[in-house]
């Protein structure tokens, strides 16, 4: 299995983590966003109308509100890329990753735009009256190709099977498994909850919301989103106002290091430019999910005449993810100083390397040295051998003859765990990792830490104290769930693109029980698979929507010419 993931990890650095891929998204949404006139600024206040359905008429066809469509999208945005995702995008990068994050997400609005209204277009009713859309429909339809002599070939049905499978497994690996592990990982570290019961009792629930289809799920997020994000910003406002001092800094620092990098600061050992472009890019892109195709799935059930005016409301999903929520995540992470400060931790075996010599975080040339290190310009030995350990601590760490570096800091203060109790005795070490054949042993220490962990500790950091990491958790749970409830819907259109909707039942049930089994087994695999997957996603439906800009554009100017002879006092802005 390890050899399995090795090789999708590799797969995905040239399909997904692949530089080409950033550019192409940062490229749609830039030629959208000057093709079309900067729409994400220009149609900003008729989509907060539009949502509030001011223009709705009787007879509409579909299954939801524009309000629902909007939460029931943004419930599949809205997740862990907002608490875990802003945390390893500064933990990587520093503070400016967050400034590329802002940039990402303003373009993200405009390709949100573009994606939503021509899968809108497009929609269908599927055997059971039930409103079937997204991108595989817009695919279907218009990207044929004809030939010379007027003969077409279905180039677009293809196409649009295509991006259907990689939803469906997008679904299981980005939507449900990981969701439900994260979730049962959280509650077990909070509240000392079993995984198997956590994994028990949500499968349940899950089952009795998407049983329900669409009109159900669009109920239960209509809800659970505007409750969810209340609960985050209130910790999160009360984070920024214990460390009111901070503010003003942290949103100098987030625009002062653009152009020059962040310095090596605490445990923090800096980052390039380049680093922090790619690490908010990629950050940015997971959290929004702007021209992955997933979002018109959602917004094709919304009531509406017309395709634009249900693309104006999805403008505003990534300006409520990733200009609202991750900003203020990202304030938080650093006005607590919790981005460049060692704390106490669990090491994890993928974030931990040992070095075959000594490095002093202290020493400017050192932290130089593990700087190159880590952006992969220098490479330093690494240690091969056996550590002899007594009382849980390493000889060789003692006698300053090896640095052990966990989540991208010098390790400090290093104990060597066995069943809960100090180990003594010998560890193999090969090439800097614990080789297999040494006892289960775990380390713990003081060093950085990242994701999740990092938002729980800062959120520690105001007057809420160790309360803190329970409105972390409480929001990873109903940030993931809500996540797992709306991927759930757009894997079963999918299934009704490719099968048919007698088959959606037996989709629904497997969903619940992957879920189920995710909350006690290793995601590991399902996360690779789900990067990769991702991209599948998006390349054809950022192509798909390239190669219709022509339409777009004419299906825009007809809705705003409707729009005014109707409305002849009102603007677009």
């Amino acid at each position: 299995m390890e050899k399995v993931h090795e090789f999708l990890i590799i797969m995905d650095g040239y399909i997904g983590g692949g530089p080409w891929f950033v550019y192409l998204l940062l490229f749609t949404g830039l030629f959208f966003t000057l093709y079309l006139g900067f729409p994400q600024i220009r149609y900003f206040r008729h989509a907060i109308k539009v949502v509030t359905g001011r223009y709705d008429r009787v007879g509409d066809i579909g299954d939801t509100s524009h309000f629902q469509a909007l939460t029931t999208a943004l419930s599949g945005t809205v997740g862990t890329g907002n608490i875990a995702g802003v945390a390893l995008a500064i933990h990587l990068g520093g503070p400016a990753a967050l400034f590329w994050m802002l940039i990402t997400g303003m373009l993200g609005m405009t390709t949100k735009f573009v994606e939503v209204t021509i899968s809108h277009k497009y929609r269908e009713k599927d055997s059971e009256g039930r409103i079937a859309g997204g991108p595989m429909y817009y695919m279907k339809k218009r990207l044929n190709i004809t030939l010379p002599n007027k003969k077409v070939i279905n180039t677009g049905k293809w196409l649009g099977a295509f991006f259907a499978v990689a939803t469906i497994l997008s679904s299981l690996g980005t939507g449900n498994m990981p969701q439900i592990n994260s979730i049962a990982g959280a509650m077990y570290a909070t509240f000392g909850i079993p995984h198997i019961i956590v994994g028990g009792v949500l499968a349940v629930l899950l089952a009795f919301v998407i049983l329900g289809g669409i009109k159900r799920i669009a109920q239960v997020t209509s809800r659970l989103v505007p409750s969810m994000a209340l609960i985050y910003i209130l910790g999160a406002l009360a984070v920024l106002i214990y460390n009111y001092d901070n503010i003003v800094p942290s949103i100098v620092s987030i625009f002062s290091d653009v152009f020059t990098g962040t310095a090596a600061t605490g445990g923090f050992l800096g980052a390039s430019i380049i680093y922090a472009f790619n690490r908010g890019v990629n950050r940015g892109l997971f959290s929004n999910e702007a021209g992955q195709g997933s979002a018109p799935i959602a917004h094709s059930a919304a009531r509406a005449h017309e395709p634009v005016s249900e693309g104006v409301v999805a403008l505003l999903e990534p300006f409520i993810d990733t200009i609202l929520i991750c900003t203020l995540t990202g304030l938080v992470l650093l006005s607590s100083g919790v981005w460049k400060d060692k704390v106490y931790n669990d090491f994890q075996r993928a974030d931990q390397i040992i070095l075959a010599d000594y490095y002093d975080s202290e020493n400017p040339d050192d932290v130089k040295k593990l700087f190159k290190f880590y952006d992969g310009t220098l490479d330093l030995p690494q240690f091969s051998g056996k550590l002899d350990v007594v009382n849980g601590q390493i000889t060789q760490k003692t006698n300053n003859e090896i640095t052990i570096l966990h989540a991208r800091s010098v390790a400090e203060n290093v104990l060597v765990n066995f069943e809960g109790e100090p180990y003594s005795g010998e560890i193999f070490i090969e090439r800097g990792r614990v080789h297999e054949s040494s006892p289960s042993v775990s380390f713990s220490g003081q060093s950085l830490i990242h994701s999740a962990p990092m938002t729980a500790e800062a959120y520690t950091r105001s007057f809420l104290g160790n309360f803190g990491q329970y409105i972390v958790a409480i929001g990873l749970l109903l940030f993931a769930f809500s996540t797992a409830i709306s991927w759930s819907y757009y894997g079963d259109r999918s299934v009704t693109y490719l099968f048919g909707a007698k088959y959606v039942l037996h989709y629904r049930i497997l969903y619940v029980l992957a879920f189920f089994l995710a909350a006690f087994t290793d995601t590991t695999i399902v996360w690779a698979v789900s990067y990769i997957t991702i991209a599948f996603m998006a390349v054809p439906n950022l192509i798909g929507i390239l190669l219709l800009h022509k339409e777009i554009k004419e299906t825009i100017t007809e809705y705003w010419r409707n729009f005014k002879s109707e409305h002849p006092d009102e603007k677009s802005w």
